[in-house]
């Protein structure tokens, strides 16, 4: 049974405080929060005052991705604005160990973002030191895209690298995640996912969320 992280960024913006409680009232885990800067992605989400307000109504972890260059320096105002889960991407971070230390030292835990072309070896010598692995499946930046198939795989070899290192670290996927796409990828490993257009773009989200949970 995977954890269920709706993507906020698909949800009705006018409507956020409602959405928030569709999801507090559902059997989703987590919140699934996209923060883009327009400069590490082709688009801007929601910033910190975002954040803050979805965690003022939220009654589950807020679950941060960071699509953001030089993610360090904004470390302790996401703690500060709710995060609980903290991820960044490995293509954004020169110095990703200390990232990581930096991001444990506020009392979050710690996640890395891997796009579609990045291999899952580049983590081998943090696995350990992660609680989350996010796998993207889709290129980041937009919500509503086509599921990679490659990710199907590269979930695989991240579960193999895991259970070679006997690491905890749990696996989550972000991107054209449905039933379908979301049964292959927790037989693959995947133990955490992020759904954003399939959730809220359906007739009866909190439904949804159940038959991902179930999955």
């Amino acid at each position: 049974m995977p954890l269920i992280s709706p993507s906020l960024l698909a949800s009705d913006f006018a409507n956020l405080q409602s959405e928030v409680e569709m999801i507090n009232n559902s059997t989703a885990d987590w919140f699934h929060v996209d923060v883009m800067d327009g400069s590490f992605v082709p688009n801007i989400s929601f910033g910190l005052p975002s954040v803050k307000a979805v965690a003022k109504h939220a009654t589950k972890p807020l679950d941060v991705h960071l699509m953001i260059v030089n993610p360090d320096q904004y470390i302790k105002a996401f703690k500060a604005a709710g995060a609980a889960y903290l991820t960044v991407h490995y293509e954004a971070c020169t110095h990703l160990h200390r990232t990581i230390q930096a991001i444990k030292a506020e009392g979050m835990r710690a996640g890395v973002a891997l796009n579609p072309h990045t291999p899952v070896n580049v983590l081998e010598e943090v696995i350990n030191d992660l609680d989350l692995v996010l796998i993207m499946s889709v290129n980041p930046g937009f919500g509503g895209q086509s599921f990679i198939e490659a990710a199907i795989e590269k979930t695989r070899k991240l579960k193999a690298l895991i259970t070679e290192k006997g690491a905890n670290t749990l696996i989550e996927i972000d991107g054209g995640v449905n039933t379908e796409t979301g049964a292959r990828l927790v037989e693959a490993g995947a133990d955490a996912l992020v759904a954003g257009s399939f959730v809220f773009k359906s007739e009866n989200p909190a439904a949804t969320i159940a038959d991902l949970k179930a999955l």
